[in-house]
């Protein structure tokens, strides 16, 4: 008899905002483990704001999710069973198939967590996806300098806490935007220079003016909107604008306009640049290294938000769009 598992489907596709009623639970019972594969059970899954990219039924880098199909994520498990050499059980295994308890893969689709002090879930966060974005994409693109002002919207999230303290490593001056006053306080005691509560400042302009006097030379951007036409207004002559992410707009059911001052990107000679991680998997080795050190050093930090089982995998999802999460949310399985 196989192991039992339950699993995340997507029910129907979301318009606007998903809503629980676009997710469904379910159960299987997982066959055993053919030549080459391996049996996994999930401990920690990952809830990520480009999955809501995968809700739509369109062509993009990743291709959508399927109506009455289990969900795909970032997962960390535990191998249970293996008819492969290079897995035993017991070995901790990084893997694409979050969404579910347990499940059957071949071991070539797993990567095994190394042996080291940090704690299997940071491979979905700081040491994973996220920190490798958020190294990749500022160091890359932004090329920062000593003395630089870096501007970060979502300056709390996943990604956005890790590319602040980057920044700070790089001898930057650092100006954060956030939604809530207790993640205001965690940056701040990260060593971040300036910290903007968007939600109670007031006017979002006047308030990054004044932590940022002297303009910005760079923008890492995963909120797109108003904070892009701010950080268009306030940007010096050859700005870089890291484009990691537009949250304010994955909802939204009709096209947003664009930003009204677009047109600073001529006289101010300002580089814009999209990405995806998977652009500079060049830049994984090193990301290790680096990464590795400065949490050793106390250099980088970082906070974790929770949700308990896999029936909550849905609600963990929905509050990255409200703002629910300080830094990393994860839904601890079993």
């Amino acid at each position: 008899m196989g192991m039992r598992s339950k699993e995340i489907r997507l029910k129907s596709r979301p318009i606007g905002t998903p809503a629980a009623k676009d997710f469904e639970l379910a159960e299987i019972t997982l066959p055993d483990p053919g030549a080459g594969e391996a049996l996994v059970k999930n401990l920690w899954m990952s809830v990520d704001p480009y999955m809501r990219g995968r809700m739509y039924d369109r062509a993009s880098y990743v291709p959508p999710f399927q109506i009455g199909e289990a969900l795909q994520g970032g997962a960390v498990g535990e191998v249970v069973a293996s008819n492969d050499p290079a897995l035993k059980p017991g070995d901790l295994v990084q893997s694409m198939f979050g969404w579910r308890e347990g499940f059957v893969a071949p071991a070539a689709s797993l990567q095994k967590l190394p042996s080291g002090n940090a704690p299997p879930q940071a491979y979905l966060g700081v040491l994973g996806m996220p920190g490798m974005t958020a190294y990749s994409g500022f160091l890359r693109l932004g090329e920062p300098k000593p003395g630089e002002v870096v501007f970060v919207s979502g300056a709390a999230g996943a990604v956005g806490s890790v590319v602040c303290q980057i920044a700070k490593i790089k001898g930057c001056e650092v100006v954060a935007s956030v939604g809530a006053d207790d993640k205001a306080a965690w940056l701040k005691g990260r060593g971040v220079d300036h910290v903007v509560n968007y939600k109670t400042c007031g006017d979002l302009l006047t308030a990054v003016r004044a932590a940022a006097p002297k303009g910005i030379d760079i923008y890492f951007d995963n909120v797109g909107g108003e904070h892009l036409e701010v950080a268009l207004e306030l940007a010096r002559p050859f700005g870089r604008f890291v484009e990691c992410g537009m949250i304010s707009q994955y909802n939204n059911t009709e096209p947003t306009p664009g930003p009204r001052n677009i047109i600073y990107v001529v006289g101010k000679s300002l580089r814009i640049q999209g990405f995806i991680v998977t652009n500079f998997m060049d830049m994984q080795q090193q990301f290790f290294a680096d990464m590795s050190q400065w949490i050793a050093e106390g250099r980088i930090a970082w906070e974790e938000t929770v949700e308990h089982g896999i029936e909550n995998a849905p609600t963990a999802f929905l509050k990255l769009f409200s703002g629910g999460n300080t830094g990393k949310m994860l839904v601890k399985l079993g």
